[in-house]
């Protein structure tokens, strides 16, 4: 395993980490959730990823539930949580939604009971909230931050501008800004990371921490013969997911898995490596989010820290040319 910074911080993750979306409280039972951390661990993972929302706050139990009986010293790992949704079974009201200092604080407290540890690592805002002024939500993670509730704060799928804004609140009033985003990446979905970011890296100092480095299993080629079941996108309340396996896009992003699934082989390893370690070739990924529902998945993906070296300037050109995803460089001026 690698472990890299994060952003410019003194903080270092493991290059690989492994979350808890989707499958932790749903599609697994809680033995295999423990065997599958104990299995990332093993391997040299120390970021594990959960948020409030995730199952309706299940996620988190089931994660700290294997964390505590696992055993693992606190010091060896990190752990992080996210709010703006809330859990799904109690955000009918207009007061268990949104960035304010109040669901802020709240969800904070929540996660920590939850998780069973005395602080998170990492916090994020899970989507940036129009409603509440950025101030106050910077204000409200700077106060969990003194607090020793958290450690670094971050954002999730927010634009360039808003992290702009967030740091330029932080300096204004002398508070602490976020210093690392998590948006998605993948060979399908790369302008945010690669483009819209790109000042924000060197100043103020960008961490990412990057997820559905698989585009949710299409780079594993699992579905190249349709839906095998057992899978996220038969889920039940997955059916916004379903819809992007589906139609003319979907099939067109088949034939470009298909291709890389042969140049996976040439290279001697698997499609799903190959996606990871696309991935962390970029030196601006801090680490990528696993979200394996299998052991024997999971310790192949682990893999995936090896084949990085295998990724040589003329292969990383022949994979653009293959999924033809490569997005146009922001203009200078």
């Amino acid at each position: 395993m690698e472990y890299r910074r994060l952003g410019k911080t003194g903080l270092k993750v493991s290059a690989l980490s492994y979350g808890a979306w989707v499958t932790f409280g749903q599609q697994i039972d809680d033995e295999t959730a423990k065997a599958l951390i104990k299995t990332a661990y093993d391997g040299g993972v120390t970021f594990f990823d959960n948020a409030e929302v995730y199952a309706a706050g299940q996620a988190e139990r089931v994660m700290g539930k294997a964390l505590a009986d696992l055993g693992f010293a606190r010091d060896s790992f990190c752990v992080s949580s996210k709010v703006y949704w809330g859990p799904t079974t109690s955000n009918t009201h207009p007061t268990t939604r949104g960035l304010s200092r109040k669901h802020v604080t709240e969800v904070c407290h929540a996660a920590l009971k939850r998780l069973r540890v005395d602080y998170l690592d990492l916090y994020f805002c899970h989507r940036p909230d129009r409603e509440t002024p950025i101030a106050e939500t910077v204000a409200a993670m700077t106060d969990l931050i003194r607090q020793g509730k958290v450690l670094y704060w971050g954002t999730s799928e927010w634009t360039a501008r808003d992290i702009a804004l967030a740091h330029a609140a932080a300096r204004e009033y002398g508070l602490y800004a976020p210093v690392v985003e998590q948006p998605q990446y993948n060979l399908f979905h790369r302008a945010r990371v690669e483009v819209e970011y790109s000042r924000l890296y060197e100043d103020p100092g960008l961490g990412t921490t990057v997820w559905s480095p698989l585009a949710s299993g299409l780079l594993s080629g699992k579905y190249l013969e349709g839906d095998p079941g057992d899978t996220r996108i038969s889920m039940q309340g997955m059916e916004w997911l379903k819809e992007r396996f589906e139609g003319e896009e979907f099939e067109q992003k088949c034939k470009i898995v298909a291709e890389l699934g042969n140049l996976a082989g040439e290279l001697g390893t698997t499609l799903p490596r190959l996606g990871l370690a696309w991935c962390l070739k970029n030196p601006n990924v801090s680490t990528a989010i696993m979200g394996a529902s299998k052991v024997y998945q999971l310790e192949e993906n682990l893999k995936a820290m090896n084949d990085v070296a295998l990724l040589t300037d003329e292969v990383m050109a022949r994979i653009d040319a293959v999924a033809g995803t490569r997005p146009e460089p922001e203009p200078l001026f």
